[in-house]
């Protein structure tokens, strides 16, 4: 798969990049349904599965803080897994994620997920071609399990050209908020695109089903995938409004007596 976006077309979306302003009037109102998800998944005891695969700087973080910025984390739990420890190298590979699998109530969503086995493991020479092809083997099964376990599972590859992908990170170089993003890894990875452009395409071979399906989201426009991804997920999960009662504030107690102590109260100093 290469990048769908030819000069002319980057020169098109440039020209129609969402303002800041329609960008968040359509996220307010995505994120109203999303809390009406939220409500739907808690009442009916639906459990829902979200995977968010990409390369470095494709925009999986931004994505998934906006699905989840106005929702409760309790209900809408990330997962974003370290490097395994030794005992979890020496466990079944699917072990150290199935305890993470949404219970009865629950949306999860995986910042990177069991598909490290394909893509980084495998670039980086972290696991062997065996156990490539071992994964491959087992991960349309285990999907077709987790699906018939009754979790809707939704799995996202977020696609960024080559030269997007430089520019974000060359942006983590020199932007003081971003330095932490930027590690050894992804400058070892960075140089590395048609490895990965590789295992990329042999992953979806292997695990883009019918029960288990692939979407692919064009994310060089950061906006419009954020709210393209977030738009894609709430139609392909069968929620509907709850009835829910109105609610009024009760009136407050009154004083009866209660004055502030005269305590030294400690405050923040107010430098804005």
């Amino acid at each position: 798969m290469t990048s769908k976006t030819s000069d002319n077309e980057a020169s098109t979306k440039e020209e129609r990049s969402l303002s800041g302003k329609a960008y968040r009037k359509a996220l307010f109102d995505l994120h109203v349904e999303l809390v009406k998800l939220q409500e739907w998944v808690v009442q009916t005891g639906a459990k829902v599965c979200i995977v968010f695969e990409g390369r470095d700087g494709a925009g999986k973080g931004g994505t998934i803080k906006a699905m989840t910025e106005r929702v409760s984390p309790r209900v809408f739990r990330v997962v974003a897994l370290p490097a395994p420890s030794e005992r979890e190298k020496s466990q079944m590979y699917m072990q150290r994620y199935v305890p993470h699998l949404p219970a009865a109530g629950e949306v999860v969503i995986f910042d990177r997920s069991w598909y490290n086995r394909a893509g980084v493991e495998r670039v980086m020479g972290f696991c062997s071609e065996a156990e490539v092809t071992a994964f491959f083997k087992a991960v349309p099964l285990v999907e077709r399990a987790i699906v018939e376990s009754g979790i809707i599972l939704l799995k996202y590859w977020l696609e960024v050209s080559a030269d997007e992908q430089t520019r974000r990170l060359e942006a983590r170089i020199h932007d003081g908020r971003k330095t932490w993003k930027l590690t050894d890894m992804d400058l070892k990875s960075y140089s590395r695109w048609y490895d990965y452009s590789r295992a990329r395409d042999a992953m979806f071979a292997a695990s883009d089903t019918d029960y288990a399906s692939w979407y692919v989201a064009d994310s060089n426009d950061k906006r419009r995938a954020r709210l393209n991804i977030i738009s894609d997920m709430l139609s392909r999960v069968p929620y509907k409004q709850m009835p829910r009662k109105k609610v009024t504030l009760p009136k407050r107690q009154k004083a009866e007596g209660y004055t502030p102590p005269d305590y030294p109260f400690k405050y923040v100093a107010e430098r804005f």
